[in-house]
């Protein structure tokens, strides 16, 4: 044998850096059981423990139902807005190069890292009737804090990175290619924009918009502050809940919880879905 077969003989035998599939299973398995799995399935026994007449009596709130209205309302009104801001910012950061690009890439995260309660504060401070905005609104009849408007407001801002960085992606994969050839087509812009663009970035703003609900659903330090927190009027689910824990009224609180639980995972399902029901689609159109 040469001696040149010798350094590759001596190679040691490659390792992964975790242990074999089974083990490492049982390791992420255990640690998200014990964290997330283990608290929403003690929530769950104690709602499914209610039984129909607490659930009823709980439900049947007048105030309980007006903060549903309240948050699921502004919720949706504000994914719609992120979603449709997002998509505008997604775009200017692709396609375009500016001075300060860099700068407004690095602020589109600063609500993920910006505690809720100063965003609130900071929300407040401008919309305010004696703030940097709100002042000049008063005056118009427009009161942004302290009315629905400033729920919204609020949700906007911390739903908005979501839109952006799940459009963003999809944007860079997508290329000029495909709208240089439609416009050699004779495609216009808005023909262009509906029939070759939207149909790619359709799942990622489907996505986009069920990330900013399912998040906005369950804000509570940012829009306590701008929403002032009148029942029936700009009172939210989240800060029903603890109301509801402060009044020893346990079941009436975990009744809410599950309820906006149901709602988050029933948005979470559809953020996974819906690329599938894309892909299938696709695949039916390619086989047909």
């Amino acid at each position: 044998m040469s001696t040149l077969a010798l350094p590759y003989l001596s190679r040691p035998r490659w390792r992964r850096p975790l242990p074999g599939f089974g083990l490492s299973l049982g390791l992420g398995m255990a640690w998200l059981g014990a964290v997330v799995l283990l608290p929403l399935a003690a929530l769950t026994f104690r709602a499914t423990g209610l039984g129909p007449d607490g659930w009823l009596r709980a439900l049947k709130d007048p105030r309980v139902q007006s903060a549903l209205k309240v948050s699921f309302g502004t919720s949706f009104a504000a994914a719609l807005v992120a979603l449709f801001a997002g998509a505008l910012v997604a775009w200017v950061l692709v396609r375009y190069r500016f001075p300060g690009r860099r700068l407004l890439d690095a602020l589109v995260d600063l609500p993920f890292a910006l505690p809720t309660a100063v965003a609130g504060i900071a929300l407040t401070a401008i919309y305010a009737p004696t703030g940097w905005i709100g002042r000049y609104l008063e005056p118009l009849g427009i009161q942004v804090a302290y009315q629905p408007a400033g729920i919204v407001v609020a949700l906007v801002f911390i739903g908005l990175p979501f839109a952006v960085r799940t459009v963003q992606p999809i944007l860079e994969s997508l290329g000029h290619e495909q709208e240089q050839a439609a416009a050699s087509l004779g495609a216009s812009r808005l023909t262009t924009l509906r029939r070759v663009v939207l149909p790619e970035l359709l799942p990622a703003l489907l996505t986009g918009f069920s990330l900013a609900f399912a998040r906005a659903l369950g804000e509570y330090g940012s829009v306590i502050f701008i929403a002032g927190n009148k029942p029936f009027q700009t009172e939210i689910a989240p800060l029903l809940i603890t109301i509801r824990l402060e009044e020893y009224d346990y079941n009436g609180a975990i009744a809410l919880a599950a309820l906006m639980l149901a709602a988050s995972f029933a948005c979470l399902l559809a953020i996974n879905l819906i690329p599938l029901a894309f892909r299938h689609e696709r695949r039916s159109r390619r086989d047909g």
